[in-house]
């Protein structure tokens, strides 16, 4: 075992002043945490870019390349690669690698230790890891060459997991594609079919709380505006509807949802809707082609009322169609299904895989 602070040289970023338009918009990449993400792995350019000036002014210094990236807050534990030179804001800790660690292998280590390096944040407004905190985690220290060997293990299972996701992402297009094709545009009805709005059809109906009590790792999944939230043991309803957002970030989404299902009070829910005229699995990719969110009010806190769907105008495709869609769709979810078992026997491993070697 070996201590950060004793294999690598941690250093932070800064940022030039905004107000000052000759720091700005130059060569220099100069990165921030909100340009990583859980795929990140070598980064390569900036969204901002400074002068040679805004460097100099803001005292910053360049980050060699193959330096590890660590955001230090808001969030803590975003990681990657610099694949460049590149300068970064205060919002990082980043490790620059003595020849005793391999940054490939320092970058997996980080990435398996996102709950522990968030438990040691501190701060009462937001949290953050500090330097000497930083220098003080210990991590398993084998032999260079063996480093590398690990790192490489993962990095192929890195490879097969973002093939996964790639295949699911197209099969999503595909079915969008497939809507396309055989309905047109069904905002513009491009294909000029009929048209019935929202109360001709279906009944909207908010959802309830889930008491705390009645929340479990297990049973009945209980949606909420970003799909499953918790589950119960009881259910509100028994067939299969579409659940939409109704309060955050993800009001106005739409979700396919089986039941027995609950649905909790930051969404809504179809309650009952006219089967000869509309099939759901349908409906659903219908709902999800409409930009809903532009109906969101307005505020900190974004919600969506019944009002825009039920009195929005839907296409209305022969049942013939509808049916043959949603047999289409059927069949690509059983394609997903099988590529989303593959991935999470995949993500099973690459936990498994982190336990053996960073515990």
């Amino acid at each position: 075992m070996a201590k950060l602070g004793e294999v690598c040289t941690i250093v932070s970023g800064s940022t030039p002043k905004t107000s000052v338009a000759s720091y700005w918009d130059g060569n220099i990449k100069w990165i921030t945490p909100a340009e990583l993400n859980e795929d990140t792995f070598y980064i390569m350019d900036s969204v901002r870019h400074i002068t040679e000036e805004g460097k100099e002014k803001t005292g910053l210094s360049y980050l060699p390349t193959g330096t590890v990236i660590l955001s230090s807050r808001a969030p803590i534990g975003k990681t990657a690669i610099a694949g460049c030179e590149m300068c970064c804001n205060q919002g990082f800790k980043n490790l620059i690698c003595s020849d005793a660690i391999y940054n490939e292998y320092l970058y997996f280590f980080l990435k398996s230790k996102t709950d522990y390096l968030n438990s040691l944040g501190r701060g009462a407004t937001f949290k953050e890891i500090s330097k000497p905190i930083v220098e003080s985690i210990e991590i398993p220290l084998p032999e260079v060459n063996q480093q590398k060997e690990i790192a490489e293990k993962f990095k192929k299972l890195e490879q097969l997991i973002s093939l996964r996701k790639q295949q699911l992402a197209k099969l999503d297009e595909l079915v969008k594609a497939q809507f396309v094709e055989m309905f047109g545009d069904p905002v513009l009805n491009t294909k000029s079919l009929l048209v019935l709005t929202g109360r001709d059809f279906f009944k909207l109906s908010n959802g309830k709380a889930v008491p705390d009590e009645k929340r479990f790792e297990m049973g009945i999944p209980a949606y909420g505006g970003n799909g499953v939230s918790w589950y119960t043991d009881d259910a509100l309803l028994n067939n299969d509807t579409l659940v939409v957002g109704r309060v955050g970030f993800q009001s106005g989404n739409v979700h396919f949802a089986k039941g027995p299902l609950w649905v909790t009070d930051n969404a809504m829910y179809i309650s009952w809707y006219d089967s000869k005229k509309y099939n759901l699995t349908f409906l659903h990719e219908l709902m999800q082609q409409i930009d809903f969110s532009r109906y969101q009010d307005a505020g900190d806190l974004k919600k969506i009322t019944q009002k825009p769907f039920m009195n929005f105008e839907y296409i209305q495709p022969p049942m013939c169609q509808q049916n043959e869609f949603a047999t289409f769709v059927a069949c690509v979810d059983q394609q997903k299904q099988t590529v989303q078992q593959s991935l999470e026997k995949l993500e099973l491993m690459k936990k498994a895989l982190m336990q053996e070697y960073f515990g």
